[in-house]
């Protein structure tokens, strides 16, 4: 999993939940979740992202016969699942807007160096680099070459960019740079903050990310704030606020809301959905288990999200669920 989504962090905040719907929808029961189910994919697996066509998902996961976490896809029912890679160490992945290809990190091409570790900042795989493949995982292109860590990649909404996290003598930023590898533009240039974990809202003209102060670094609780930036490096503008650990942020069709995770006391990772308006928060997870790095669907229908909830005693496991927000209403916008 993407070390960009770190686990650890304790958030000493509150709930402000909407308490109306738009469109008349039934309002959801405050403390209660809505109906969600887990995918049943015939492993664990996390980080999920959705198909341009939503009817599939892309996402790290990790089979029997696997040693560490690859890229896999399958169907939201759970059908045609496909090992995407199978050398080195995979983390963060993404389709480009046509549906026709991927893009993917991996280890595979550095397997001489340190494996290191995705959930670690101060152990991030400095041989992570970043390809692209078809749907079935062949015509691999690697897009980076270098010994940083090159991870926690999206494709703007027209294809036109890639973006990226990139840790440079442990420093790290947000970069861009075009689907073949060319044009690589720094977007963030903070000596004080760590970036990454980003996305590219609906309009391509904004971007999302989480990141936390250095001084603040991996220690217990570890704060985290979620900020909006445009793809040139202007209009930083921190979101939010709330003392805590606040990461994993992803976008809304409707351009309007964004859903990220919080750690509640006394160490519960619940995820909650923010109207970049209004401010408003509502949560959307109720469960002792993790919950965590969230994503929609394009449709608005589905929020999938990883989940440690039906995990074997003792045993550290995540699996890919879907919970049903159709009736939160954000969707497309409508013009």
């Amino acid at each position: 999993m993407s070390g960009s989504r770190v686990f650890r962090g304790l958030a000493v905040l509150g709930c402000l939940c909407m308490t109306t719907l738009v469109g008349g929808a039934a309002p959801q029961v405050a403390g209660q979740e809505l109906p969600s189910h887990k995918i049943p994919i015939p492993g664990e697996a996390a980080e999920g992202y959705f198909s341009p066509d939503g009817k599939s998902m892309i996402s790290n996961a990790k089979m029997a016969d696997d040693k560490d976490y690859r890229v896999y896809t399958f169907n939201l029912d759970g059908t045609d699942v496909r090992r995407i890679n199978n050398t080195g160490a995979d983390a963060c992945s993404f389709y480009f807007p046509d549906g026709k290809k991927l893009i993917w990190t991996s280890t595979r091409d550095h397997l001489d160096m340190p494996a290191g570790n995705f959930s670690d900042v101060n152990a991030y795989p400095q041989g992570a680099e970043l390809y692209t493949s078809d749907l079935n995982g062949k015509h691999v292109v690697r897009l980076t070459n270098n010994s940083v860590y090159d991870a926690e990649v999206t494709v703007s909404p027209d294809g036109r960019w890639i973006l990226f996290g990139r840790q440079v003598d442990g420093r790290m930023d947000l970069y861009k740079m075009r689907p073949d590898g060319t044009g690589v533009f720094q977007i963030t240039h903070t000596p004080d903050w760590q970036e990454g974990g980003a996305q590219w809202m609906p309009d391509g003209q904004t971007i999302i990310y989480r990141a936390w102060k250095i001084q603040d670094q991996a220690q217990r609780g570890m704060p985290m704030q979620i900020f909006t930036i445009k793809p040139d490096g202007t209009g930083t503008k921190q979101i939010t606020s709330e003392v805590g650990t606040n990461w994993a942020p992803a976008p809304a069709p409707d351009g309007r809301h964004f859903v990220f995770v919080k750690m509640l006391p006394p160490g519960n990772f619940e995820i909650y959905m923010m109207d970049l308006t209004t401010g408003e928060q509502r949560r959307l997870t109720y469960n002792d288990a993790f919950d965590g790095f969230p994503a929609i669907s394009p449709d608005g229908h589905w929020m999938g999200f990883s989940s440690s909830r039906g995990a074997e005693p003792g045993k550290r496991q995540m699996f890919m669920y879907l919970m049903d927000i159709s009736s939160l209403n954000v969707g497309p916008a409508r013009r």
